[in-house]
């Protein structure tokens, strides 16, 4: 007996870790019960935690012995030799794949509740089990981040048999193992308790590990000279902010729209630094023609944007624009501007083919997120991007509506807008020696 339980362990697991502190690392626990080994290692390593989605294929006649396992992105590890001795066919494992893939999709959903997961590219990636037997579930681990980039990849476990490394075929950059014990038979043997971890406590320990890191962030009320009439604003920075969204809103809404202050909130989380801003006065915003004056306000936008490059604690920050409706047209008119030099765009709900010809003259990349139920803005966002000549994407979030008022429909929406800016963001201040 090693370890009093997997708190115990992730303490002893971390104090050899030590050397990887100050990198950029992030710390990926394996469901459920390497969670709570990684949550030690995270904490210890000052690193971002989050879970790294695989599962056992366990044979039909054995669940509890894995013939391979499954990870994120379409990976699949397979033991032929396991497979053959056991007598498994195709029409078999694929029956087991399709359920395991159905448990997969449902734990990020409860897991991560619709945000993305941490960008790994270029990235140390600790990936933490309480334990390695077989080595399967590591080994599709080590592909999944392999997969998404990761820079050096450290598989770290609190216990493993001898020869475990043999079982990786060089998959990991870096093992390391804090006991390899003679008589290995099961991982539970060198827990006093080994209780199986539940659902709760994962989510939990996902979600204190994200707020104990979550930047503070500080909001400041603004006035914005637009040429002609001077616009309220209030401006959200996080500390060392990653870059500014600025946002454009649709016809009769404002910077008090819940829907777009839900989203600057989640992008605030995520480190980057947000703008919300009235693109009319309120007299101007009575008269409907100006309402929906894309030119007009597509012009304002680029000024707001020209200000907020020198302005104070905003300025040299990489800047983007999000565009909620008829605002995503005046998003994508401003971005076509010939001087223009935003890193991204994303349009919620929008519609960009009011912004006509201009489309073809966009730079910065564009992310489209369109509800699945809202079919004719599908539709006009679809040829819309026929019409891009950038990089471009569209997100189609399901069962969702024009206004994305479904349950966690918001909250998907804002985790593919801060995915695409602080990817994008980061390739503008790296091209520019910010």
């Amino acid at each position: 007996m090693f370890f009093a339980d997997r708190v115990d362990a992730g303490r002893r697991l971390a104090a050899l870790l030590g050397h990887l502190k100050g990198r950029d690392v992030v710390v990926l626990g394996l469901p459920r019960g390497g969670v709570p080994v990684a949550a030690e290692v995270a904490e210890a390593l000052a690193a971002p935690l989050d879970v790294c989605l695989v599962r056992k294929l366990g044979v039909p006649s054995r669940p509890e012995l894995a013939m391979g396992a499954i990870g994120e992105g379409g990976v699949r590890v397979l033991n032929e030799r396991i497979l053959r001795d056991a007598g498994v066919d195709a029409r078999e494992l694929a029956a087991v794949e399709e359920r395991e893939r159905a448990v997969l999709a449902a734990r990020a959903r409860l897991y991560r509740g619709g945000r993305e997961p941490p960008p790994l590219d270029g990235r140390t990636v600790v990936v933490v089990d309480d334990g390695l037997a077989t080595g399967a579930t590591a080994l599709a681990a080590c592909r999944v981040v392999r997969a998404g980039g990761a820079g050096w990849i450290v598989l770290a476990v609190p216990v493993a048999p001898h020869g475990w490394t043999a079982r990786l075929g060089g998959e990991a950059d870096e093992t390391v193992a804090a006991r390899t014990p003679d008589g290995f038979a099961a991982v539970g043997q060198f827990y006093r308790d080994f209780d199986q971890t539940p659902d709760a406590e994962v989510v939990t320990l996902l979600e204190r590990s994200r707020a104990a890191r979550r930047p503070a962030v500080r909001h400041t009320a603004v006035r914005i000279p637009v040429g002609g009439p001077v616009l309220a604003g209030d401006l959200a920075l996080p500390d060392e902010a990653g870059g500014l969204v600025l946002f454009a809103h649709g016809s009769g809404s404002g910077r008090h729209s819940p829907r777009n202050r839900a989203v600057a909130a989640a992008l605030n989380g995520a480190g980057l630094g947000t703008l919300l801003f009235d693109l009319l006065t309120e007299d101007e915003a009575a008269d409907r023609e100006r309402v929906f004056d894309t030119p007009l306000l597509a012009g304002r936008l680029a000024r707001a944007s020209a200000w907020a490059a020198l302005g104070p604690g905003t300025e040299g920050l990489p800047r983007g624009y999000f565009g909620a409706s008829t605002g995503a047209a005046a998003a994508l008119w401003a971005a076509a501007e010939p001087g223009d030099d935003v890193a991204a765009v994303v349009s919620r709900g929008g519609r960009p083919d009011l912004a006509g010809e201009r489309l073809t003259g966009v730079r910065a990349p564009t992310l489209l997120i369109v509800g699945g139920r809202d079919e004719p803005v599908l539709g006009l966002n679809r040829r819309a991007r026929e019409l891009l000549r950038c990089e471009s994407d569209l997100a189609v979030v399901p069962g969702a509506g024009h206004l994305f008022e479904e349950p966690g429909a918001l909250e998907e929406v804002a985790a593919l807008a801060a995915a695409w800016f602080a990817g994008r963001f980061g390739a503008a201040a790296g091209g520019t020696g910010q």
